[in-house]
């Protein structure tokens, strides 16, 4: 769902994802480096210029949750950053990169909170804040961790907390893959959701998509035995990709397998027509299914109002630990 302040990754050419609020359009990556992360990556080519050509220990050998946006923020954004990031931001030691966590770091998320002992909720790429800020205050029996990299997108959630006078809900501004291997330990998530993140339409840029098989195990880690893992996206072919995942994961169950298939599903409705920049295919039928009804947990965002209004199906998708 956002962006960052100048990061050093960037000038190894990393490839980099939207985050989860739906921001679309980063730069190809430049170069790619030989070295990779022990658990088993395929080798890359040496990036070139840059800091990574020197020590590759600053290339992101995985996708980032983010592109980069401007950082401007309005005069409310400002004042809300000013007054609450003491109270609201969870401190975290940073490595190379403005967005990264320091690998060894050591951070106390549910000691952030003021009961500790509550169940936590985690949104990865909270945008604007909305879905946090309207569940936090639904639920204010729960907490609730926003990650998200975009300034001004924090400082409007830090508005609503402030102005609603929400005691549960705490911000971290931190590339999400690290926050999952670093900062949360295992079990400790009893929600983890992840709303529109970047489709990455064209096929090549696929690889760029946050939700990977790579970052289901990341959530089984962090995601306690039972916990739910909530996804949605208005792309049908991510929704695709997103479902095979969960299947294919030994971690989870999809809790809706076998729902909604047939003439009922979104997909089939969705291939019928000439959309999402492809022709209709009249007499495709997902058998398949297994989406879940949507959350009705999740405020109507300003991003899933521009994806119906632009004809485009939700596709919601709810996973339980094993």
């Amino acid at each position: 769902m956002t962006s960052s302040p100048a990061d050093p990754s960037a000038e190894a050419g990393a490839p980099a994802v939207a985050d989860a609020s739906g921001t679309q359009g980063a730069a190809d990556a430049a170069a790619q480096p030989t070295a990779v992360e022990p658990s088993s990556r395929t080798p890359r080519r040496q990036p070139t210029p840059g800091k990574a050509a020197e020590d590759p220990s600053f290339y992101r050998a995985e996708p980032v949750s983010f592109v980069r946006r401007g950082e401007r923020m309005t005069a409310g954004q400002e004042r809300a950053w000013e007054e609450m990031k003491d109270e609201l931001l969870i401190d975290v030691p940073r490595h190379h990169a403005s967005t990264s966590i320091l690998p060894d770091a050591v951070i106390d998320i549910p000691g952030a909170f003021e009961h500790p002992e509550r169940p936590l909720t985690v949104e990865i790429g909270s945008g604007l804040g909305e879905a946090t800020a309207h569940a936090a205050t639904e639920h204010p029996e729960r907490n609730f961790l926003a990650v998200e990299v975009y300034t001004p997108g924090l400082a409007k959630l830090m508005e609503e907390v402030r102005d609603r006078g929400l005691k549960n809900v705490r911000v971290m501004q931190a590339n999400a893959p690290e926050v999952l291997d670093i900062a949360l330990k295992p079990g400790q998530v009893d929600e983890l959701w992840i709303f529109f993140s970047d489709p990455w339409h064209k096929k090549r840029h696929h690889k760029r998509r946050l939700i990977t098989d790579a970052f289901a195990e990341r959530a089984a880690t962090v995601i306690r035995p039972g916990g739910t893992w909530r996804l949605a996206t208005d792309w049908s072919n991510y929704a695709e990709q997103m479902r095979r995942i969960i299947a294919d994961s030994g971690e989870f169950v999809n809790v809706h397998d076998g729902e909604r298939s047939g003439l009922d599903s979104p997909l089939t409705d969705i291939r019928r027509q000439e959309i999402e920049n492809r022709e209709a295919e009249p007499d495709f039928v997902d058998e398949e299914g297994g989406w879940a009804p949507r959350f009705a947990g999740r405020t109507l965002t300003s991003f899933e109002a521009k994806a119906l209004k632009a004809g485009r199906n939700i596709f919601d998708l709810t996973a339980r630990r094993v």
